[in-house]
């Protein structure tokens, strides 16, 4: 196996150059242990459900989870079920990150940082062959509904079934991934254009990795998972390109267990009475404390995941033995949009929404993934295992032509029911937002497309200011709360940064969230979930009003008068801020935040635009904070006319060690701009691997 030669562009950028496959995948393993040692060490942890044993308690309720959901199993399963190409596709990807972790280690400022604690254990350990299978399932395995099913399960259970409906599908104003595609007719190059963003938790070091991998057989540049071999979600490819969204399918179905017995000597209640089933005790080992036992339960339906233990989820990637490997290394061999649609056949979980183009000017749009054969009503809340039996998986209905713009972002799928696998999607508004916005800029142009990344029109803001202006015209104000209708008597629902009306909508919608949490209606649902610490999002009552705000203010038939809700929450405000971004500011998570805060990179108090639901997504929580905790981790425009022309952005950068490309990618996030991609070989450096 030749050595590949490894190239940086101007901000740090790996690109990949090999004669053939294997070494190209020894290469990614190589500088992905390089720039991105410490990222990859946390989530091999997870997949080994070892986060504690590094640190410390804090890493406990994750490895509870991952211990019950069985994630290091599933991918040893999946592994040693690999085509026998496939196989030796990933093994060259952990040899490169085995030859390269042990220089990658020593430049972590956060590995030494861990070092030095009490009780630390040793990081040198070389990764096993299945880790870059774990480290998927650790990237995607909550991307499924399944806590959406658990939270509803909650719902009817603590606050009742009236409640429940007013939590109903279609009407959350909550965010999520977009992407949009092109026909050449309609962009200013005459070819088709791909683009879009996916939303996650905003993580340091960043969720994806700018990376660009050429061997004889393909020259593909994009998006990838570190710790994972290839370009799954977001690639161009030269003569084709693709970019995902999240289905938001239900795909893992979800079982309401009975269990009976005493510690692994169990049975669980199935349609055909007492069944035998798998039960083991693990020990999560708990750096600077004794280990902790936890039962690990999976029944003849799936692992058993809550606290509780009451239940199960059946996941593809766990029944099949299968998280799509084959797929990913089909992909960056495909040279068309039909090679893409074929190679993604394949494709097992996270079900997604898929958007392809090539340049002999074919535009598709699909859903690839595994998704079970269940109508509507039984997607909605947990099944009773004692009643039904899993379903056959869905067949996927063929990739269609798209004539002109097709606009994907979670929204429900009501021109297409065939694709509509999900038990609840968000609001269609953000769809109809881009696909307004991409009219407007007809014929499209990759340099004008900052102006729909980076829209921060929010039409929750608009419907609940009119609503709150109607109920103010008819109110007796005191002067405050009469200077504070001032602001929003003329204001459009921009989330801008400097917007001083938009600080006044957040500070009462902030108001007017946590004066329904406390309603007797609502209070309910604080009441212990059991879920366990993982979910606890999902279950987070504030969050989930905030979403749903339009609805519960007309839920009459629960007490809430939402008129009197509303004039009393813009009564309480006492002082807004003086604009939005004066407190809607960047937080990104990271994992030594409450264990070795001293080694957590700096990160600039960035002022942000945008809202949960608007195109530029950057979430808080209402009623909580205003600090944005989730939104776009990147950003890609995908020109099939020239590459050259297609750019790219991560909120951070190429490395995760700070000083080392680690945040120079900043100001375009913040301003929703991408850089363009390098393709010429002469204007990239040659860089030392060592």
């Amino acid at each position: 196996m030749t050595e590949a030669r490894l190239f940086r562009d101007a901000l740090g950028i790996p690109h990949l150059r090999a004669e053939d496959e294997l070494a190209l995948a020894f290469a990614q393993g190589r500088v992905t242990a390089l720039d991105r040692a410490w990222q990859i060490e946390v989530d091999r942890w997870r997949a080994e459900h070892r986060l504690a044993a590094f640190l410390g308690p804090s890493g406990l309720p994750w490895d509870r989870f991952a211990a019950r959901a069985r994630i290091a199993d599933t991918a040893q399963r999946a592994y040693a079920a690999l085509d026998p190409k496939d196989q030796r596709w990933v093994d060259a990807y952990v040899e490169g990150v085995n030859a390269g972790l042990p220089q990658g280690r020593a430049a972590s400022p956060e590995l030494a940082a861990l070092a030095a604690l009490p009780g630390a254990l040793p990081t040198h350990e070389p990764w096993p062959a299945w880790m870059p299978l774990g480290i998927f399932l650790v990237a995607n395995t909550l991307a499924s509904s399944f806590p959406n099913v658990l939270w509803r399960a909650h719902v009817q259970a603590t606050a009742g079934v009236a409640c429940l409906r007013r939590f109903e599908p279609d009407a959350a104003s909550e965010g999520g991934s977009n992407a949009w595609a092109l026909a050449g007719w309609v962009t200013s190059g005459g070819a088709p254009m791909l683009a879009g963003d996916p939303h996650r938790v905003i993580e340091l070091p960043g969720v994806y990795q700018q990376i660009r991998l050429a061997c004889d057989d393909y020259d593909v540049l994009g998006l990838a998972f570190p710790g994972v071999p290839g370009i799954a979600h977001f690639a161009h490819a030269g003569t084709v390109a693709w970019g995902v969204t999240s289905a938001v399918a239900h795909a893992t179905q979800v079982f309401e267990e009975r269990i009976t017995g005493e510690g692994t000597a169990l049975t669980a209640l199935g349609p055909d009475g007492p069944e035998p089933i798998e039960a083991l005790e693990i020990l999560l080992a708990v750096r600077g404390a004794e280990p902790e036992p936890v039962r690990c339960i999976e029944t003849q339906r799936g692992t058993i995941v809550d606290d509780a233990g009451r239940w199960s989820i059946r996941q593809p990637s766990r029944v099949l033995s299968d998280i799509g490997v084959g797929a990913m290394r089909r992909l960056l061999h495909a040279r068309s949009a039909a090679e893409v649609a074929a190679a993604l056949q394949g494709w097992v979980e996270p079900a997604n929404r898929v958007l392809i183009a090539d340049t002999e000017g074919a535009v598709l749009r699909g859903t690839a993934g595994r998704v079970p054969e269940l109508p509507l009503a039984s997607r909605w809340l947990p099944q009773r295992a004692a009643a039904t039996e899993p379903a056959p998986w869905r067949a996927m209905p063929p990739f269609e032509p798209v004539a002109t713009i097709a606009v994907d972002a979670n929204e429900r799928p009501r021109d297409r029911p065939a694709h509509d696998f999900g038990d609840g999607y968000p609001s269609a508004a953000r769809a109809e937002r881009i696909a307004t916005l991409l009219h407007d800029l007809e014929p499209v142009d990759a340099a004008e497309l900052p102006s729909v990344h980076g829209d921060f029109v929010s039409a929750q803001a608009r419907a609940l200011t009119e609503r709150l202006l109607r109920q103010c015209a008819a109110a007796e104000l005191d002067a405050d709360a009469r200077v504070l209708v001032a602001e929003l008597t003329s204001w459009d629902g921009a989330m801008r940064e400097d917007s001083r009306a938009a600080g006044v909508f957040a500070v009462w919608r902030s108001a007017l969230v946590r004066r329904l949490a406390a309603h007797p209606a609502l209070a309910p649902l604080s009441a212990a979930h059991g879920a366990g610490g993982v979910l606890a999002p999902w279950f987070d009552v504030a969050s989930r009003i905030a979403m749903s705000l339009e609805g519960l203010l007309d839920a009459k038939e629960l007490g809430i008068d939402g008129s009197a809700e509303m004039l009393a929450a813009l009564r309480s405000i006492e002082d807004p801020p003086p604009t939005w971004g004066a407190t809607h500011t960047l937080l990104p998570t990271h994992v030594l935040a409450g264990v070795a805060p001293a080694a957590v990179p700096e990160v600039p108090p960035v002022a942000l635009a945008g809202d949960r639901d608007t195109v530029c997504a950057m979430a808080s929580i209402p009623g909580v904070t205003d600090r944005v905790l989730l939104g776009s981790v990147a950003r890609w425009v995908w020109d099939l006319a020239d590459r050259e022309r297609s750019g790219w952005n991560v909120p951070f950068g190429a490395s995760g060690v700070p000083g080392h490309h680690f945040a120079d990618q900043l100001d375009d996030w913040r301003a929703a701009r991408t850089t363009p991609v390098v393709t010429d070989w002469s204007l990239l450096r040659p860089a030392p691997w060592g």
